[in-house]
């Protein structure tokens, strides 16, 4: 007898939700990658990719940008120009420099990292500072900087208030230095309204991402000086990301930069989901969503973060784990207001269902 076959069983579509990394290159952006002008990055001959750093320096208020492969390695090199091996950067115990970047900084920099507790993600100069030994002495490691996250993707994508920004450059410089993972940055400025340069000249190093809401397939651009911007090649040339003709992701970065306004679009899809949700859980807090992140606070409920990203996975709704009693969702260009709908009610449903 031949053997029995089961029925495929076929998966709902997937409203992808897990990140804004999932976007994906239209059409468009796949023309101009295809018809970039290139040459030779590592020498300094890739025009497309002179012009992204040009451009995206300009945007932020600093003199000159270096073009990066990823976010991760964009941070990196920021916080090594600004922090010798054996030095100490002060930074938030949720940034995404210490909790996601596989302790990077230790690993291949040597540079000591210290925390201070933040509950709602936001900055607090004055407690920040206090917590600062710069020119330690021969006994204790030396604070030479601070790093802050805007928007803050593990306090669920809350922008830094712009006061605070600025009060803690004033009173930390020109004694400490400060670096800015402005990975999602753009979704600060689209929320708020604040120029780019208002918040990148607060900062002695910036790093923003192209491919996150703005759709690029790759690609992060740090900030700065000429002169650190001079070093940062350097250091990235050791890191292995010296790349050739690169200019055909430059390209994908530089139309991807005329997304930034329709990520208030993201943001109303945001609420729309926590609306839906914070009407049938206390998990979710509507109020708390700025941006284009929203998480959910499990632990009231009877089971885990993994569990319940499982059911709506089975349902059709992508979302992240992460914590055991904490997940995340992120829209994104993918996502329409029909998806938004759809995924709002599909997780009010499991929350309700499930007692959270």
């Amino acid at each position: 007898m031949g053997a029995t076959l089961s029925p495929t069983v076929q998966e709902p579509p997937l409203i992808d939700l897990r990140s804004d990394t999932v976007t994906q290159p239209d059409e468009r952006m796949r023309a101009a990658m295809a018809e970039a002008p290139v040459g030779d990055d590592v020498f300094g001959e890739d025009p497309s990719v002179l012009a992204l750093e040009a451009h995206v320096a300009e945007l932020l208020g600093q003199d000159a940008g270096l073009f990066c492969p990823t976010g991760s390695m964009a941070n990196q090199i920021g916080m090594r120009l600004l922090v010798e091996p054996g030095q100490e950067i002060l930074t938030d115990q949720r940034a995404h420099v210490v909790r996601a970047e596989l302790g990077a900084a230790g690993a291949y920099a040597g540079i000591t990292t210290r925390t201070w507790t933040s509950a709602d993600g936001i900055i607090y100069p004055q407690g920040i500072l206090n917590m600062a030994t710069p020119d330690a002495g021969p006994y204790m490691v030396s604070t030479v900087a601070i790093a802050v996250e805007n928007t803050h993707n593990f306090a669920g994508g809350r922008v830094q208030p712009l006061p605070l920004l600025r009060k803690l450059s004033q009173q930390a410089r020109p004694t400490l230095k400060l670096h800015l993972d402005g990975a999602r940055l753009w979704n600060a400025h689209v929320a708020t309204g604040v120029p780019l340069a208002d918040y990148g000249n607060l900062f002695d190093t910036v790093s923003v991402c192209l491919s996150k809401g703005l759709g690029a397939p790759i690609g992060s651009v740090l900030v700065s000086s000429q002169g650190r911007i001079g070093a940062a090649r350097v250091l990235r040339k050791r890191l292995g990301g010296g790349m050739r003709q690169v200019g055909i992701l430059a390209a994908a970065g530089q139309l991807a930069l005329t997304n930034i306004n329709r990520l208030s679009q993201d943001h109303q899809h945001a609420a729309l989901i926590a609306g839906r949700v914070a009407a049938v859980s206390d998990a979710v807090t509507a109020s708390d969503v700025e941006t284009n992140i929203v998480t959910f606070d499990l632990s009231g409920g009877p089971g885990d973060a993994a569990s319940f990203a499982s059911r709506l996975r089975n349902q059709g709704v992508g979302v992240s784990v992460l914590g055991k009693q904490e997940a995340r969702i992120v829209t994104h260009l993918g996502i329409s207001t029909a998806d938004a709908e759809q995924a709002g009610e599909l997780i009010a449903r499991e929350l309700q269902a499930g007692g959270w």
